[in-house]
């Protein structure tokens, strides 16, 4: 245990790294995916099936593929910066790679709420001289992004846990600092493992209950 409590501003550091890549990766994703969905319910053929390609494509990749492509193909090959920093520029490229990914689940979260919105009420939008897109912003988004709430939830809990992954192009998040304690404290494995365990149960806990609130509070009365 004494491993533990020495090592715990390390600790806190690496949690708190997931806790930024989670954050920054979150809205990313929510704004592309939005796109995504706005497309894969589009008039326009040509835009759903660009969406559906990418979705179907990215859903059917290993997140590992997808970050280590980030990291190696984007960062080593193309010689993508966005620091002098080797371990921000990772980060950063870490980050691309997730929201990349999680964008593909957030698009089919939000296009099942959007199939929950009376068809009549877009009928109605339209006959009223809206725009597609007005129609998309003014009427069925907000019906179905609350309609969505729980499964955008599950879709945060997952990227919290998919952080993890970010370990494989070297970004020091949670996983990395605990495979490094292992290394440095073989004689405290276990302490160190119940402690980052117990550090993801913190933060994947409250979002889980937060989001069934927010479901059953703003639900849509049907």
């Amino acid at each position: 245990m004494s491993a533990l409590f020495d090592e715990l501003p390390v600790i806190l550091g690496a949690f708190w790294l997931t806790v930024r890549l989670t954050l920054a990766t979150a809205v990313a994703a929510l704004v592309l995916g939005t796109v995504l969905a706005a497309m894969r319910v589009s008039p326009l053929g040509v835009l759903r099936t660009v969406a559906a390609t990418y979705v179907n494509a990215l859903r059917n990749t290993p997140l590992t593929l997808v970050i280590v492509f980030c990291g190696l193909g984007l960062g080593l090959v193309l010689d993508v910066s966005f620091a002098e920093s080797l371990s921000v520029n990772y980060l950063w490229l870490s980050i691309i790679g997730l929201s990349l990914y999680t964008a593909a689940f957030v698009c089919e979260a939000i296009r099942s709420g959007i199939n929950t919105v009376p068809i009549g009420q877009a009928e109605a939008a339209r006959a009223l001289g809206l725009t597609f897109l007005q129609n998309l912003w003014h009427i069925v988004l907000p019906q179905a992004f609350r309609a969505v709430i729980a499964p955008l939830g599950s879709v945060l809990i997952a990227l919290i846990k998919n952080t993890t992954i970010a370990a494989a192009i070297g970004v020091a998040e949670a996983s990395l600092t605990m495979k490094s304690l292992f290394e440095r404290h073989q004689e405290a494995v276990v302490p160190i493992f119940l402690g980052f365990a117990l550090g993801f149960l913190v933060l994947t806990l409250p979002v889980g209950l937060l989001f069934g609130w927010l479901a059953r509070r703003l639900a849509v009365a049907r």
